[in-house]
């Protein structure tokens, strides 16, 4: 088993989740981070007058998914293709990062490993 980790813009997120239980990932967890990467902070409008402030993290959304091995490829595609903002893609649209799982219990029966997906 594997577990993806997702950053993306939040306006992306409904997306991305839909992409996602088509490719066979149904179950995830959301939620909404701020952080900084290549894309450096944004400048943001402060309310009084033409004052604007750069705020160093930009809002995004993590998405965590835990799924069967065989299927992170079609996973991760379905991220890649649905959480970039144009064709090739644009600075801030995120990051992906996979890891490794040796086990999953489900808390309410204790199954444990694929069956507890």
């Amino acid at each position: 088993m594997i577990k993806i980790e997702a950053v993306v813009r939040p306006e992306r997120v409904n997306i991305v989740l839909e992409s996602m239980a088509e490719a066979g990932c149904t179950g995830f967890t959301y939620t909404n981070v701020s952080g900084r990467g290549t894309q450096e902070g944004v400048e943001v409008f402060t309310g009084r007058g033409s004052s604007t402030a750069n705020r160093v993290s930009v809002p995004k959304v993590l998405i965590t998914a835990v799924t069967d091995k065989s299927n992170q490829k079609k996973v991760v595609d379905a991220i890649l293709n649905s959480a970039k903002t144009t064709e090739n893609g644009q600075i801030g649209d995120g990051k992906i990062f996979i890891s490794e799982i040796s086990d999953v219990i489900r808390v309410r029966t204790g199954d444990t490993g694929k069956k507890a997906l």
